[in-house]
Formats: C-alpha cells, structure tokens, sequence
C-alpha cells in the first residue's frame, strides 16, 4: 500500500488543510476522530505517520501511543500539535514520546513543508 498518514482530530477545517497538503505532496491521510477509530485504521493498514490533535475527544495519549506502537511492525511517526497556552500538555507529549510536538500554530505554518517528510516510509529516526 502507497505511503499514508492518520490524522486523529474532529476539526474538519484543519484535517482538510492537513489532507490538501498531504495530497499536493503526493500522499494521503486519512481522518480518526478518536483514538479508537485511528486504532482501527491502523489495525487495516499501519501508517507512516500519525498526526495527532492533543485536544482530540478521549485522547489518553500515553495510553494511545502505547497501543500505536504495539500494533504497527514499524513505529510510525508521531507528530503532535496543541494550543499554545497549554505548555504542559505540549510537554507531556514529548514526555510521551511524540516523534515532534509544536503549538498548532507552528504547526500550521510548518504544515505544507514538512508533511512529504513526515509521510515518507520510515527508514531512519523521525526529526
């Protein structure tokens, strides 16, 4: 199966930034919005990439990235993306383990750049 990234979040605004952007790089991303529905993609097809709203509904993200990883043969990378006031949760997240966490903002503006990496195969550690 060609390249795909998960975005897990129930913003349809930001997921069809997101999916512009990863379609205009030649990939696709497919849209979770919860953590089970991302398992459940995941389970079908293990994605290069996973892309994660820290404000997305029932998100445990320790709990999430856990079962990610124990369901993909290859450990996608994790990109994750909060508000900017919410230091901590930002924090949390690299504490998580979050392949890059950033304030949505950042994210945004680091969005069309960066997603072809993002979504590429992994073969070397995620940036």
């Amino acid at each position: 199966m060609t390249p795909y990234g998960i975005a897990l979040g129930d913003d349809l605004i930001f997921f069809s930034r997101i999916s512009g952007s990863a379609r205009a790089a030649g990939f696709a991303v497919r849209q979770a919005k919860s953590p089970a529905g991302a398992l459940a993609l995941v389970t079908e097809s293990p994605p290069t990439c996973v892309i994660v709203d820290l404000q997305a509904p029932g998100l445990d993200l320790t709990d999430f990235l856990a079962q990610l990883k124990a369901a993909c043969p290859t450990a996608p990378r994790v990109v994750a993306y909060g508000s900017h006031v919410e230091a901590e949760t930002l924090k949390a997240a690299r504490a998580a383990g979050c392949d890059r966490v950033m304030p949505r903002s950042k994210f945004a503006a680091e969005l069309e750049g960066a997603i072809a990496r993002w979504l590429a195969p992994v073969t070397a550690p995620a940036e």
